[in-house]
């Protein structure tokens, strides 16, 4: 139900610039997410006389890209698409647990190319894993992902520039202006 004309497809540049911002965007989102966590990690333990490093901020950034970077690679993979005609919560869910399982297993491939790096046998990985904490990172990442393609699903069904308004624009301006009618249903 796209409204764009076969002519005005947009062209190579125009695509890796959208592919850009919704990186953009998603690795911001992410990067904020797991900051707070980090920060109220660190408070915590604060309390019990921890001392915890600032190099956790850096940790956070680093997976905030490169979990950004798995969500483009499985959208380009076309991941999720059955959930699309579901009901918007469905979809949100059903694309958060598919998501959240691609970045269990990017970081399973992590853990074994690093035992690769470090000279180690890579059947190591699974008796050096700990369980709890893997448990606890996909939890977290589950939970950030939720809202996330809340948002998305959102997006793909109103389209950018609806959703943009939405967020963006005056509503003053909005029922002023040409769309008065759209937003009365």
């Amino acid at each position: 139900m796209s409204t764009e004309h076969p002519a005005t497809k947009p062209g190579l540049k125009q695509k890796a610039k959208h592919e850009l911002v919704d990186f953009a965007w998603i690795a911001f989102y992410l990067a904020f997410f797991f900051c707070a966590l980090v920060t109220y990690t660190m408070l915590v333990l604060r309390n019990y006389d921890v001392s915890d490093s600032s190099m956790n901020y850096t940790f956070a950034l680093v997976n905030a890209l490169v979990i950004g970077k798995v969500i483009l690679i499985g959208e380009m993979a076309r991941l999720g698409r059955g959930a699309e005609s579901r009901p918007l919560y469905q979809g949100a869910l059903y694309k958060a647990i598919v998501y959240s399982l691609l970045v269990l297993a990017f970081h399973f491939l992590e853990e074994f190319i690093r035992r690769i790096i470090q000279g180690k046998p890579f059947g190591t990985v699974w008796h050096n894993i700990h369980s709890e904490e893997l448990i606890a990172r996909s939890i977290v990442v589950f939970c950030a992902f939720l809202p996330l393609f809340a948002f998305r699903e959102l997006r793909r069904v109103l389209g950018e520039q609806k959703l943009y308004a939405l967020f963006f624009k005056s509503r003053v301006e909005k029922v002023n202006g040409s769309s008065s009618g759209e937003g009365a249903q």
